[in-house]
């Protein structure tokens, strides 16, 4: 007799997952490189046939951190962890990424205030050179164009890192709720209704602790609810790919976790396997 490549739907997990690793090595990744590559990057987009004044664009331009385009993809393995793996096995990726993160900033902030050797060059050094400017000295101005991209105020790291791990936390908890709710089914509204509440969270947190007092309320607000916006369209546009991913994954699995007895406390131990 063939064994069946149906799931098995359980509230308890097996011992062990062929690609949980993965899953998780994946959403560690994103999260990092978002942050260091894409925060320290506005852009922009032109909408040509956006009414005049309109908020929260009066001429058509929205301005937006590049790591929107990326950052969501964490939020969507978040999802795909949760629906595969489980809240327990969820919460302890969203701690490696909180651990992740806590480097990073430590790593940061000790090289970026380490002294720059004088003769270091680069782009912004040469460029200095070649328009003759005989008072630069190229170490200086290489520390500064790297202060630009590496460094952040204590406000932004703080912001960064309780975002991420208040917004992580309440995305799963959605998402594992929702799918004993729905009793599994519209995968849909729970990827999409658990980013609409996580993302909710992050931006509620970072956008005022970051910034507030530096820029005015109006801006904050502003960008908060635009950058949620389009952070929650974006998941919603990469449904069809989380559609993909869980059904591969959780035919691979074997299992189709539902957390009915699980402790959502973001401290509690991991539910022993069976």
């Amino acid at each position: 007799m063939e064994k069946s490549n149906t799931p098995i739907a359980t509230s308890q997990p097996p011992r062990s997952f062929r690609y949980y690793d993965i899953v998780m090595a994946s959403f560690v990744a994103i999260l990092l490189l978002s942050s260091i590559i894409g925060a320290a990057k506005l852009t922009f987009v032109e909408v040509g046939w956006w009414p005049d004044g309109w908020w929260p664009a009066a001429d058509g331009i929205f301005i937006y951190g590049a790591d929107i385009l990326f950052f969501p993809l964490g939020y969507v393995i978040g999802d795909i962890l949760t629906e595969i793996y489980g809240f327990s096995r969820a919460r302890r990726v969203i701690w490696t990424g909180f651990g992740a993160m806590i480097f990073m900033a430590f790593m940061s902030y000790v090289v970026v205030n380490l002294p720059a050797f004088e003769q270091w060059s680069c782009a912004a050094s040469d460029t200095l050179e070649m328009e003759g400017s005989p008072n630069a000295v190229p170490g200086s101005i290489c520390q500064q164009t790297y202060e630009s991209v590496f460094g952040s105020t204590w406000r932004i790291v703080l912001a960064s890192i309780t975002a991420f791990w208040a917004g992580e936390f309440v995305n799963s908890y959605v998402m594992a709720k929702m799918k004993v709710w729905t009793k599994g089914k519209a995968l849909w509204s729970r990827t999409i209704g658990s980013t609409v509440v996580g993302q909710g969270v992050d931006s509620l947190i970072f956008y005022p602790i970051a910034f507030y007092g530096i820029w005015s309320m109006q801006a904050v607000i502003t960008v908060m609810i635009t950058n949620w916006l389009l952070k929650v369209l974006w998941e919603a546009a990469l449904t069809p790919v989380t559609y993909a991913i869980v059904a591969k994954l959780k035919k691979a699995e074997g299992v189709d976790l539902f957390d009915t007895d699980t402790n959502f406390s973001p401290f509690a131990g991991e539910k022993p396997a069976k």
